[in-house]
């Protein structure tokens, strides 16, 4: 959100929760609209705002969450139903509403993007992971798809895709709100990349040549060699 406020982007933020919208905007200055992307008749009013205001020229999918670390035979069949909405119906849902007037931007800017975050969750399973791995999996094949359809049109799709985020309430969520649990899978890790690192990133997309389409991106901290793979503790050199 600061690297595009900071690039004179202007920004509508959307959220569930007004009071985090408050907060963004006194930060950064952007306009805010409260809305639950899982509601079609919220999106629907959502673009009935913006039409208000002129051009979308991007359109930026951050909704999403993971609900426990149960086992596939053991978890419950509402939280996947749960993360396959806010996971993957979502972006669906808001791709369809923006897709006309990020195809009236691109008439005239040249180009329009559609930015979404989902996670190397959708790329290696783990254990536990069942329900969030299949619901990345799905927005990942989504976007596939997605590219291909608009091929021809100068709109792109760019995925993001993270590895370990240190947020404030991810894994809290993921976990039933159980601090200690979710302080202790960042225990020893030197330096989780931060929403800020990924918003980076996605203004980097943004602010690539027309040309330039970063289809997926995969960013990890550097102790995450893996989705398997985490070094907890000091980094150095093996001298």
């Amino acid at each position: 959100m600061k690297a595009l406020r900071a690039a004179s982007w202007e920004v509508v933020a959307v959220a569930r929760r007004a009071d985090r919208l408050d907060a963004v905007a006194a930060e950064t200055g952007c306009d805010t609209f409260v809305a639950d992307v899982t509601q079609q008749a919220d999106v629907e009013a959502l673009v009935s705002y913006t039409e208000t205001l002129g051009a979308v020229d991007a359109l930026i999918n951050v909704a999403g969450g993971a609900l426990g670390v149960d086992f596939v035979a053991e978890a419950d069949s509402d939280d996947w139903s749960t993360m396959m909405e806010l996971n993957v119906v979502s972006v669906q849902r808001m791709v369809k509403a923006f897709l006309p007037a990020l195809r009236a931007a691109s008439s005239t800017r040249g180009v329009a993007d559609i930015v979404t975050i989902s996670s190397t969750a959708a790329f290696i399973s783990y254990e536990g992971g069942g329900g969030y791995n299949a619901a990345k999996a799905g927005v990942h094949a989504a976007l596939g798809a997605l590219r291909l359809e608009l091929a021809g049109e100068p709109i792109r799709v760019v995925e993001v895709a993270p590895g370990m985020v240190k947020t404030e309430e991810f894994a809290l969520n993921r976990l039933g709100g159980d601090a200690q649990k979710a302080e202790a899978l960042y225990a020893g890790v030197e330096a989780p990349l931060t929403a800020e690192d990924v918003a980076d990133v996605v203004a980097y997309a943004l602010h690539s040549p027309p040309h330039v389409n970063l289809d997926v991106i995969q960013m990890k901290p550097v102790a995450q060699a893996a989705q398997y793979k985490l070094h907890r503790g000091p980094l150095a050199p093996k001298l």
